[in-house]
């Protein structure tokens, strides 16, 4: 069995891609260094090489190319008609030949190039001929562009089309466009072709695959034809009529004979006559489709007149492969693709028809003779007239009887079904135990805790006093709020006292409302100084208003704010560089010197509060602190969750290659200098003018502004380091 796969194709590359390709590989795979010291015959080798490859390669890519593009007269006809009608066989066949005549021609430039390279007399002379050679090459293929890019189009065509085998059994859908073809195929197999309601949905043949008897069939649901001349048909219908001409395949004629597809069944009709050529040695059915919204009995005279003779045509072809005229049934077939009414019969059908007709085709050839002298068939002949009934032991009965009363035997699974199935019947697994009394299989199973049995100890009255403690507990709560109600009422109290009731209760609303503010906000709200909110800004004036709102005199305590807060002179001693000073005076003086405010207490000293034992333990706690932040901040890090580990070794100062020269440059020792404005090898003689990066750095490091890096010999550096 022949198949057709063009979806292995090889993917075509442009013109330009091509020569990359080939150079490229050429350039990876051949030696690339040649000096003009070498013998000239190493020299021609070296190029001739270079020549040699590139045109294999070139050969290669293009042999492929025309290998795995199918020739048009070497595949099934089918194929070849098709690939036709999609891509003019012409210009096709003329691409491929301009790929064949590039391929001669890069043969011939290398086989001329090779002879010349053979007497090249120079370095130059052979790597010119090289040059001319790979570039007529490349010349070549980039001429063929155009025909590549085409080539391309048509494989990336080609991998779109069904796989098709020509060969398989096969049923073919025809008709006029939007009656029910596309929809038939999806009913009866797993393809899902696109359905709209509109002329013209499937542009292309699909393809989708049915079981019948254990055998597969393949369907193919092809695009509308209309009926019209031939050479006015468009690429679509030519593709339904390239299957039709070379498919042997069970074909069903689809007919709308409710005109819903904007068809009538005069045109539907003079649309099978034009076409009834093709349908010559196949099995053919016509299907009323659509009969959902007509029925085949309701059509008018005219209409079924036309059937009628659509019918004759397709008995035709019954008789012409053996069959009987009687058997119209097969020939005319109705059904719904929206209700699925009469879609499988309308398959059953096909299938029977298109076996019947390839067994006799198979009965009919050659190689049939050579199986029948294989087979021998025996019909076996009475013997005398005697009636010999069926003779059955009665073991035998007396065993299927017995196996009949076991078979009656009723199952977990009938009960399930019985008792509302599965998710409501639950199976008991108590009727199994073996108990003395049967009675006992469904009682209660005792509960055991502590070597008692806990329903002794269940109380049967529990839930009724329940309720009965649940009813007491609701009227003393319902007590308790009256007298709360009561006390709250304030009737008893005087209008002051209600005053001050009402102003309390308002006050607790509004730090309840505040409160509330502050909890939905709190991840949003920004963190204020004290100093610059000016709601909790310590003042005299606030602190006045909330001594008079208690009801205290707040003037005592607002002048001796006000005397605390006056500013201090900075005292000056002016003999305090000259004159000793006891130890009192000089501890105030530091005092008054310190940049640290009068209000924070001294690092030594120990607040109630902080933790500390005493003051060693505080300045050794502080001390501590500040060594831990050392190293932090020497490493610039912003805290001690910052975990970030920099970048070691910089990928500008360690990666690439390392040039040209010597290696003991990396041996820079430093060396005396001669002097400010030059420095001379004394072992090499060279000069060396110090730049002004090297004084910078020598003066960063401390280092001495007469010494200079650069290679130099060890023991020259070793007798004038020790003289420095």
């Amino acid at each position: 069995m022949v198949q057709y796969n063009f979806k292995k194709i090889t993917r075509v590359p442009t013109g330009k891609d091509f020569v990359d390709i080939v150079l490229s590989r050429t350039q990876r795979q051949t030696p690339t260094v040649v000096h003009k010291g070498y013998a000239i015959n190493r020299i021609r080798q070296f190029y001739m090489r270079k020549v040699k490859f590139t045109q294999t390669n070139f050969h290669e890519k293009l042999s492929t190319i025309i290998d795995e593009f199918p020739r048009l007269d070497d595949i099934h006809p089918f194929y070849g008609d098709l690939l036709h009608v999609l891509y003019n066989k012409d210009h096709y066949k003329l691409a491929l030949g301009q790929i064949n005549t590039a391929r001669n021609l890069i043969g011939k430039i290398a086989k001329d190039y090779v002879k010349l390279l053979k007497y090249g007399d120079s370095l130059y002379r052979c790597k010119a001929l090289k040059v001319a050679a790979l570039g007529r090459m490349c010349t070549v293929t980039k001429r063929i562009g155009p025909s590549l890019a085409y080539l391309e189009q048509i494989r990336q065509h080609m991998a779109r089309l069904p796989s098709i085998d020509p060969n398989t059994r096969t049923i073919l859908i025809c008709g006029y466009p939007n009656v029910g073809k596309s929809s038939f195929i999806n009913k009866i197999t797993r393809a899902d072709v696109d359905v709209q309601p509109y002329a013209f949905t499937t542009k292309s043949l699909f393809v989708g695959h049915t079981d019948y008897k254990y055998l597969r069939y393949q369907v193919i649901d092809t695009p509308g034809i209309l009926d019209r001349p031939f050479e006015d048909r468009n690429i679509i219908e030519m593709c339904s009529i390239t299957a039709l001409a070379h498919l042997r395949a069970a074909v069903l004629f689809f007919l709308d004979i409710s005109g819903s597809c904007g068809y009538t069944i005069h045109q539907q009709s003079a649309l099978f006559h034009s076409i009834k050529s093709l349908f010559m040695n196949k099995p053919l059915i016509i299907v009323c489709n659509k009969t959902d919204l007509q029925s085949l009995e309701g059509i008018s005279e005219d209409d079924k007149k036309l059937v009628e003779e659509m019918k004759s045509e397709a008995m035709k072809t019954l008789i012409g492969q053996g069959g009987e005229a009687t058997e119209s049934q097969q020939v005319l077939l109705t059904m719904s693709t929206l209700t699925e009414e009469g879609v499988i019969a309308v398959k059953n059908a096909a299938c029977e028809r298109l076996l019947d007709q390839r067994v006799e085709i198979k009965m009919k050839s050659k190689k049939i003779n050579e199986c029948l002298n294989r087979f021998h068939v025996s019909i076996p002949k009475p013997r005398d007239q005697k009636d010999r009934p069926v003779c059955i032991p009665s073991a035998v009965l007396e065993a299927k009887s017995k196996e009949a009363e076991k078979a009656k035997r009723k199952l977990e699974r009938d009960n399930e079904n019985e008792n509302g199935g599965a998710g409501v019947y639950s199976a008991s697994l108590k009727k199994h135990y073996l108990l003395a009394d049967d009675e006992w299989k469904e009682d209660n199973m005792p509960e055991i805790l502590d070597g008692h049995n806990v329903f002794d100890f269940v109380d049967p009255d529990i839930l009724q006093r329940l309720e009965e403690l649940e009813k007491e507990e609701g009227l003393l709560q319902q007590q308790e709020d009256g007298e709360e109600d009561e006390e709250m009422e304030g009737e008893d109290l005087t209008p002051e006292q209600q005053k001050e009731l009402a102003e309390i209760r308002k006050k607790k609303s509004v730090l309840i409302r505040e409160h509330r503010i502050k909890k939905s906000t709190a991840e949003s709200r920004p963190i204020v100084p004290r100093k610059f909110d000016k709601d909790k800004k310590f003042t005299r004036e606030r602190m006045g208003r909330q001594l008079s709102s208690l009801g205290l005199d707040p003037s005592k305590a607002i002048e001796r704010v006000r005397s605390k807060s006056r500013g201090r002179k900075r005292e000056r001693s002016s003999d305090h560089m000259d004159m000793e000073i006891d130890g009192d005076s000089n501890k105030k003086v530091r005092l008054r010197s310190t940049s640290r405010s009068r209000s924070r207490p001294p690092v030594h000293e120990v607040v109630p509060g902080e933790g500390y034992k005493d003051s060693a333990m505080k300045i050794k706690a502080f001390k501590m602190g500040k060594s831990s932040v050392h190293k932090r901040n020497k490493e610039a890090r912003k805290g001690e969750g910052d975990r970030v580990i920099p970048t070691l070794r910089p990928k500008h100062l360690f990666a690439g290659k390392r040039g040209k020269g010597k290696t003991d440059r990396r041996q820079t020792v430093y060396a005396p200098r001669l002097g400010r404005g030059a420095d001379v090898d004394a072992k090499h003689g060279r000069a060396h003018q110090p730049g002004r990066a090297w004084w910078a750095w020598s003066w960063w490091f401390g280092l001495p502004d007469n010494i200079l890096p650069h290679p130099i010999d060890f023991k020259l550096v070793i007798s004038n380091v020790l003289t420095i």
